[in-house]
């Protein structure tokens, strides 16, 4: 496959970038992606191999401090690190390896204790454990504020109630940074994060989903029933949960554009390819115009997309808000990724509709961005209030 990419980098990217960069390209050819096929099939990637390994070569904590694992490098290596995802050829285990890196883990480290982050973030730096993030429920999805599940301090632990539902990496897990409301009082200093160890009495592992995509990326309906959860799991302040989560969601979010933005290039490179290959009328179909404006057009949508990309990740290093344009990323991301994936199987003509074919596994998996960690229209409420309107 033909992989397009951006001529430019060496603008932003040294060759201590490159050398991580080669790492983890190295890596995913090697252990991960002569194997996805099976995985996808499976519906279960081996998590607990595959993080080890990762752990291993320092993939897991790029920006954690190196005193529980971490290389404490800054965003412009974890840029790289999330752009070499965008090369497994199944987004699934992409999305389950960020929450890992960018979901479950952040408010651990920037808020959790020292016993919490020796712990619990030490182990997900290392690859020793799996972790998930339980916000999600069935009654309460991008309105966070609404989630149901209680717990409540009794003495030296907090008592637990409730379920969580589409939660990635759910099955596989050994610990769950999980929203939980800890008061009846209105407004949003009602809620606190845990870490909750799915092995603790009365954590239930429900189903294993059946997704139209991400099969490769196992996801999960939980349910807590009276689970003592010591008081010492809790992460920061009690009351602090959602400010924790919201801002838990930006490293989230974040996480997906940059290995969207590979994919979509790499999306193009397999089409490109196909329809060098492919003769209509005597000629290879990459040498019809139309064709061309169109994958033409849609490069520049993806360079677009990438610029936004290194504007956040300065924002960032600057240490200052990028809530907004994290958010607009995430939109544009859904839309041009689905956008440009769905014409290019069209590209395919009736091979793309077999599912034998990489395509259409980018098809169904492309579906997901304008849905998890907040949904398109969450991402346009978000956008509007912070213009004003």
């Amino acid at each position: 496959m033909r992989s397009i990419v951006s001529s430019n980098n060496q603008i932003y990217f040294t060759k201590d970038h490159d050398l991580v960069r080669q790492s983890v390209a190295s890596f995913i050819k090697k252990e991960i992606n002569p194997y996805v096929d099976q995985w996808e099939e499976a519906g279960e990637a081996p998590l607990h191999d595959i993080f080890k390994k990762m752990g291993d070569l320092g993939f897991l904590g790029i920006r954690y401090d190196p005193k529980f694992g971490g290389q404490g490098l800054d965003y412009w290596y974890e840029t790289v690190f999330l752009e070499e995802l965008g090369h497994i050829k199944s987004l699934g285990l992409a999305v389950a390896i960020t929450v890992q890196t960018n979901m479950a883990t952040p408010a651990i480290a920037e808020f959790g204790s020292e016993y919490l982050k020796e712990t619990y973030l030490k182990a997900a730096i290392t690859g020793e454990m799996v972790s998930a993030i339980a916000v999600t429920e069935p009654c309460a999805g991008s309105d966070v504020a609404a989630i149901q599940s209680t717990a409540i301090r009794e003495g030296d632990f907090y008592r637990l109630n409730g379920s969580k539902m589409f939660i990635t990496n759910g099955i596989q897990a050994d610990f769950y940074t999980l929203l939980a409301r800890t008061n009846d009082n209105p407004g949003y200093h009602a809620f606190s994060l845990f870490v909750v160890p799915s092995d603790l009495g009365g954590v239930t592992v429900g189903r294993k989903l059946d997704k139209l995509g991400a099969r490769i990326s196992d996801t999960a309906e939980l349910f807590f029933d009276n689970v003592k959860v010591p008081a010492e799991n809790l992460i920061g302040k009690e009351g602090e949960g959602f400010i924790y989560q919201m801002q838990q969601f930006q490293h989230e979010r974040f996480s997906l554009l940059p290995f969207t933005c590979i994919a979509a290039r790499d999306v193009i490179g397999l089409t490109v390819d196909y329809l060098r290959k492919r003769e209509v009328f005597g000629k290879p179909l990459i040498k019809k115009q139309a064709l061309q404006h169109q994958l033409a057009e849609w490069l520049t949508e993806i360079e677009c997309l990438q610029q936004l990309i290194y504007h956040i990740v300065r924002i960032k290093s600057a240490d200052k808000d990028a809530t907004k344009e994290i958010s607009m990323g995430k939109l544009h991301a859904g839309q041009i990724f689905q956008k440009i994936v769905a014409g290019c199987l069209r590209m395919h003509g009736g091979m793309g509709f077999m599912n034998e074919m990489l395509i259409s596994r980018y098809y169904r998996d492309c579906c997901g961005l304008s849905i998890g960690g907040g949904a398109d229209e969450v991402m346009r409420d978000i956008i509007a209030k912070l213009e004003g309107y």
